[in-house]
């Protein structure tokens, strides 16, 4: 099995409605999202996927979020702009685009920090 990861970035700000803290108030972070798939075997030129092809894909689902205010952003207009909501919004995002016969998409993880990650990944 071969697992590939690809990260790209973006700045946006957020608020976490009903959190009793200072996360609770505009901030903002600038993000790391790491992008991880998975292929049991490569295809006709002994590749899973081009890291171009992976990067192009996740940079066109990510950049609606890049200089926004998460919370005016559906599913965040509804739900917590939270690391976790994030990543799993851009692995179902992702998913339709990337899973094909070589490759499957195994796990997206959003850093909001250095220090601090969600990963979302199906079972």
């Amino acid at each position: 099995m071969f697992e590939l990861m690809i990260e790209t970035t973006f700045s946006a700000a957020h608020q976490l409605r009903g959190y009793m803290g200072k996360c609770e108030h505009l901030h903002g972070h600038n993000w790391k999202v790491q992008v991880h798939v998975t292929a049991e075997r490569l295809n006709e030129i002994d590749i899973a996927i081009d890291f171009h092809e992976l990067k192009r894909v996740t940079n066109e689902v990510v950049a609606p979020l890049d200089h926004s205010f998460l919370n005016e952003i559906f599913p965040f207009t509804e739900k917590n702009a939270s690391s976790e909501n994030i990543a799993k919004w851009i692995y179902d995002s992702l998913k339709k685009r990337v899973n094909n016969e070589y490759i499957q998409l195994s796990a997206v993880t959003v850093w909001e920090s250095d220090m601090a990650s969600a990963t979302y990944y199906e079972d």
